[in-house]
């Protein structure tokens, strides 16, 4: 896990030869870097730890059912997310009732969140690995060492010359390498476009108005107000479990799941 999180310094590594903007390079490097760590976070605490402790009674296996709602959906009750904590629900959107069909919200996303981060950091590098392959290293190579501080002012001086008589002599037939520049930054716009509309679909349609819900949070009266993060990722749900008395009898148990 160390050598892992290692190899993510590579990403934000300093060079002289600059073959990108800063906007560019943090789209690749540090959202990419950041993006990779919280995946590698949450897949230890998913696969390693328990993620998931449900409270039921004695006669179900523990790991039986904690492996079952973890695997199946978990879900809260929407019309009990206004009513008062500790009063009337236990917590948000839990209550006794298994409640209607329709008033129920499904969570079917937790187990894909450290997936879904691996997939963004793929698509957040891709302009980057795109823009490497075309460039090739060409830049780098014209430079010719002038970077290297030991070497002497005749030899700066000739390889100088031989850089600027190439430009000139090549002048306007590079173009092609800059036209695929400016699609790998249109690519990187298109991603950081692209990726609200993902989380978007990723989240139910949670995501895009999750800022307007969170102003409104602060602005409304205590008493009356929803915390929106609760709503998309509360850290207890219910799970309807189906548990066979008797052969030919079933009991529908609804134990409540705790989210680590």
């Amino acid at each position: 896990m160390l050598d892992i999180f290692r190899g993510l310094k590579n990403l934000v590594k300093v060079t002289h030869v600059k073959t990108d903007s800063i906007v560019f390079r943090l789209h690749y490097s540090i959202t990419v870097m950041i993006l990779m760590s919280f995946s590698l976070i949450i897949t230890t605490r998913q696969y390693v730890g328990n993620p998931i402790d449900c409270v039921h009674t004695k006669d179900i296996p523990e790991d039986v059912l904690n492996t079952y709602c973890w695997i199946q959906s978990t879900y809260t009750l929407k019309s009990l997310f206004l009513k008062k904590q500790g009063v009337s629900v236990p917590y948000p959107g839990i209550g006794n009732s298994d409640g209607d069909p329709a008033d129920k919200k499904h969570y079917k996303y937790y187990q894909w969140v450290c997936f879904c981060l691996f997939f963004q950091a793929i698509l957040f590098y891709t302009p980057r690995w795109l823009w490497k392959s075309w460039e090739g290293g060409k830049i780098h190579a014209l430079i010719m060492d002038l970077d290297i501080g030991i070497c002497s002012e005749a030899e700066k001086k000739q390889k100088k010359k031989l850089l600027l008589d190439y430009l000139w002599e090549n002048l306007r037939y590079h173009n092609w390498w800059a036209y695929r520049y400016y699609v790998c930054e249109l690519l990187a716009l298109i991603n950081v476009i692209g990726q609200m509309f993902l989380m978007n679909r990723f989240f139910d349609g949670e995501f895009m108005t999750f800022g307007l819900e969170v102003i409104d949070y602060m602005e409304t009266d205590q008493e009356d107000r929803m915390d929106p993060m609760i709503y998309i990722f509360p850290r207890m749900t219910k799970c309807t479990f189906l548990n066979m008395v008797q052969v030919g009898r079933w009991r529908n148990t609804t134990p409540f799941a705790f989210y680590h």
